[in-house]
């Protein structure tokens, strides 16, 4: 596609082979955006809530991949549009949007700006409504219940769902271990999620300290080394090379004798140096060869080869080290240290991890995750572990909550329908569309917990009025009350207002698109 000027400085559109391509305008543009819409809604629609179904999904290359909700939005190749801005935050940022993109105002000739505001308005009475229902709970280090509390909430809803109490412990002891509790922050890069293939889900552990992928590089070098200060290198176990190419003759076996010396005194001096400074185990981002991992083995100088740039930092800030990219710049300074490095070894394939505990600096965590007899899921839980991570996160961020099970959605819809009567114009409609919208979210938890939807939506909605308490929503689990307290079911405020604003955003911006070129086979 080009821009171009007619004579007059008029511009116009030049399409490569135009002729395969259709061009959608106006009100047709939009309703085809919402039909795309719609169409992913449809599929993820039935995954919402505890009893929610899993999507099954073969890449391109056979890979077969099961999975809840919001991250099948990985994986979706169509509506890059929707799902590149609704990822973030999962299936009920996308049944909002599609319930909000209804076709009904267009087809009155509201025009699509007073549409958008309108549900802006709408957004802002939901979101200050949220605030105002939301209730705070304290926690510590040492009291840490309500947050496993919410994070099993959010992981009723997915395979792991039998082991949501271990997992969600572990979520919120690793978020503990990295926050800093007096700034309300936490930085989830400082927590590492590794799996590997076997075992039961129940051995899935929390280590304080880094995992790594590897082993020592030579089978006699120790297991396990106590109290290790360790050298961290960027730069590899060799002889320099010349930056421009070159040629060696050696024509006899003293010219032989004299590299092979040269080379192994290279060698000695690199290993020395890391003995001189008190190194007890050094990781290499590089690999060496057998002469120098023989070396290193005599010396008595365990080493762990070929680790990967993101581990090595992992490591250097959980054992409070540098990242050394030349043997002269190696001193005692710069080693990290860690109360207890071991190699351990798993089931009858005898596969070996490192693991790097009781470091310097705790603020490193690893969730090793474990079960399954493929990957599938070992990458499903470690999805559903990151939302439990996202959860704890939140909270700690914010300690506002608001109940699930539909009920800050309901509570929302009466609020914002209530709210419409003071807004005299068109956008009247558009608001009361929202409230309508928002109603969709506990139809959907009803109708995938095998309730009738708009029965069990009217009987709670009703019962929410009559009593004035924005607590009740759906009785997925037929616990036998629709108290959400009772049943300790809810979320993060924070969560809860990004869905509803996102979702608001996502429907603007289809709004406003009114031109759409496309391949004619699409």
């Amino acid at each position: 596609m080009a821009l171009a000027f007619d004579e007059f400085g008029r511009p116009f559109i030049i399409l490569r082979e135009q002729d395969q391509k259709t061009r959608l305008r106006g009100i047709d543009a939009q309703k085809a955006n919402i039909a795309a819409g719609k169409a992913v809604a449809r599929i993820l629609r039935s995954s919402l809530g505890p009893k929610g179904m899993d999507k099954m999904l073969q890449g391109p290359d056979g890979d077969v991949t099961i999975s809840s909700f919001s991250h099948l939005f990985d994986l979706i190749s169509s509506f890059r549009i929707i799902v590149s801005i609704l990822s973030v935050n999962g299936s009920i940022d996308l049944l909002l949007s599609a319930s909000l993109v209804t076709e009904r105002q267009l087809d009155r000739g509201i025009h699509p700006i007073r549409i958008a505001e309108g549900y802006e308005m709408a957004s802002r009475v939901a979101v200050e409504h949220l605030e105002r229902i939301s209730q705070k709970f304290e926690f510590d280090v040492n009291n840490y219940e309500p947050l496993v509390q919410t994070c099993m909430t959010t992981l009723s809803s997915k395979i792991v769902n039998r082991c949501k109490r271990s997992l969600a412990e572990i979520a919120v002891k690793a978020v503990l271990a990295v926050a800093d509790l007096e700034r309300r922050d936490v930085n989830l890069d400082l927590i590492k999620v590794e799996g590997k293939v076997g075992g039961n889900l129940e051995d899935t552990e929390l280590i304080y300290g880094i995992l790594v992928d590897k082993d020592m590089s030579h089978p006699q070098m120790p297991k396990q080394i106590e109290d290790a200060h360790i050298a961290i290198l960027t730069c590899p176990f060799e002889p320099p090379k010349p930056k421009t190419k070159h040629k060696v003759d050696i024509d006899t076996v003293e010219k032989f004798e004299t590299l092979r010396k040269q080379e192994q005194q290279y060698f000695d001096e690199m290993v020395q140096k890391c003995k001189d400074v008190g190194a007890t185990l050094v990781i290499c981002q590089w690999g060496f060869d057998d002469e120098a991992n023989h070396l290193l083995m005599h010396r008595n100088l365990p080493a762990v080869r070929w680790v990967g740039g993101v581990e090595l930092e992992l490591i250097a800030i959980a054992t409070g080290g540098r990242i050394v990219p030349r043997f002269q710049e190696l001193t005692p300074e710069k080693l990290g240290k860690a109360g207890m490095v071991r190699e351990k070894s798993f089931g009858t394939t005898k596969e070996r991890m490192l693991y790097i505990e009781h470091c310097a600096n705790s603020k490193a965590v690893t969730i090793f995750i474990r079960g399954g007899s493929n990957k599938m899921m070992i990458e499903e839980t470690k999805r559903s572990i990151h939302d439990a991570l996202c959860v704890a996160r939140n909270l700690i961020r914010n300690k506002s909550i608001v109940y699930g099970g539909g009920a800050a959605e309901i509570a929302c819809s009466l609020a914002v329908d209530a709210a419409a009567d003071k807004y005299p114009g068109v956008e009247q409609y558009a608001i009361r569309a929202f409230a309508e919208a928002l109603d969709s979210v506990p139809m959907a938890l009803a109708e995938n917990s095998g309730l009738q939807p708009i029965e069990t939506l009217s009987a709670v909605k009703s019962q929410q009025l009559k009593e004035n308490i924005p607590f009740y929503g759906i009785d997925c689990n037929d616990v036998g009350t629709n108290d959400m307290r009772e049943q300790n079911v809810f979320e993060t405020l924070i969560g809860k207002q990004q869905q509803i604003l996102l979702a608001t955003q996502v429907v603007k911006m289809i709004l406003k698109i009114d031109d759409v070129i496309s391949n004619s086979e699409y």
